[in-house]
């Protein structure tokens, strides 16, 4: 069985970060493992709380675990701080952590900030030029690609923004949440081709997560050797199914149900 690295903080009604991530990584057969970067009080209606941890008990956590068995692919999820970016870009390119998903976690899905806004050149320095490919949301992508979110509203502006990104040292990015008409788009780059993944309609109060799911899935594949296109269209579909499958659990925006792409068991006779 391949493994997979998710450096990231801890959610703790278990639909976002750390949590997310280990189930994308079952459901699609790899071995989870993991570095907690922050352990969070939230729930469906927001964040309430956050506790960092400290820099040299996030690098314990990476070297302990590389340090004893193989990581096929590596991903980062919520950073928290400019200290937390640093460490864990030495960390990853001491241990050769590739290949290596960068999801620049900024804000939850409720809006409640999760990256202090000094740590946003860091991950731009220090994390771009790691990463085989990145993925944004509109917002991150803006603030990464030193835009703004109300003029990254079109599939030219997405691609615009992406070639900036990959211009800063990413060798692929996915901006994700494109508004067409009806549908949402994620719009793909890798400094040679342009590809647009339709993401169905547009989204609704079951995404919780969606963003955790899709680029630990995008870890998956990568760890199981697929080729990234082949793998950020798994990711795609993981994403789309566990969105249409939640069961609206909380009072607020509701996690999506990444077990919905789970292998189901023949039915016995």
């Amino acid at each position: 069985m391949k493994t997979a690295l998710t450096i990231a903080g801890s959610d703790s009604c278990g639909g976002a970060g750390i949590q997310a991530d280990l189930k994308t990584f079952t459901i699609l057969n790899v071995q989870g493992m993991t570095a907690i970067t922050a352990v969070t009080a939230q729930n469906t209606l927001g964040v309430k709380d956050v506790v960092e941890i400290e820099p040299a008990m996030v690098k314990a956590q990476i070297d302990a675990v590389a340090g004893d068995i193989q990581v096929d692919a590596c991903k980062t999820g919520m950073l928290a701080n400019a200290r937390l970016v640093d460490v864990v870009a030495d960390a990853i390119a001491a241990h050769k952590l590739v290949p290596y998903v960068c999801d620049p976690v900024m804000f939850a899905k409720s809006g409640d900030r999760l990256l202090k806004e000094d740590a946003i050149d860091a991950v731009r320095r220090r994390l771009l030029p790691l990463a085989s490919v990145i993925t944004p949301n509109r917002r991150e992508a803006a603030l990464l690609a030193g835009t703004t979110v109300d003029a990254l509203t079109t599939i030219a502006a997405a691609r615009d923004a992406a070639q900036r990104l990959v211009r800063a040292g990413a060798k692929a990015v996915v901006i994700k949440g494109i508004r067409v008409g009806e549908q949402v788009v994620d719009v793909f780059h890798d400094g040679e081709q342009f590809l647009e993944f339709a993401a169905g309609a547009l989204a609704n109060e079951k995404t919780h997560g969606s963003g955790c799911v899709f680029s630990a899935a995008i870890t998956a594949g990568l760890a199981n050797r697929l080729p990234l296109v082949q793998a950020v269209d798994q990711a795609k579909q993981v994403v789309t199914m566990a969105i249409q499958y939640s069961d609206g659990q909380g009072r607020g925006t509701a996690a999506v149900n990444v077990l919905a792409y789970a292998p189901k068991s023949p039915k016995k006779g």
